[in-house]
């Protein structure tokens, strides 16, 4: 798990174990949990789905910021992680935010699969 660096690497492991869709549901799953409308098709592209939800984060930090921590409070994202990183940029927050959502939703979709068997 410590080995996802970047998205690229976060993207090639749930291919390689076969595990994409199952991180694309558990995201869509915690999104309408914490009311964020967004939702992606099973079959979105990587690259659409880190676009979009960074654009979706970028949005809730400018327009709607208890929104914004009601959803990395719902997903579990880590507050010493964020509270690490640069406030001043927030593209670049945003960016690094949207990381580490993808990175907690796919530990819980790892851990699940591993366990579950």
């Amino acid at each position: 798990m410590t080995d996802l660096k970047t998205f690229d690497d976060l993207v090639a492991k749930a291919n390689q174990l076969e595990l994409y869709a199952k991180l694309v549901l558990q995201l869509n799953k915690d999104l309408a949990l914490a009311n964020i409308d967004l939702e992606f098709a099973s079959d979105v592209l990587p690259t659409s789905l880190k676009l979009l939800l960074h654009e979706k984060v970028y949005q809730l930090i400018q327009e709607k910021f208890m929104d914004y921590l009601n959803l990395l409070y719902i997903i579990d994202v880590s507050e010493e992680k964020i509270k690490q990183m640069d406030g001043n940029d927030v593209v670049e927050l945003s960016d690094n935010v949207t990381f580490l959502i993808l990175k907690r939703e796919w530990q819980k979709v790892y851990y699940r699969n591993k366990f579950s068997s």
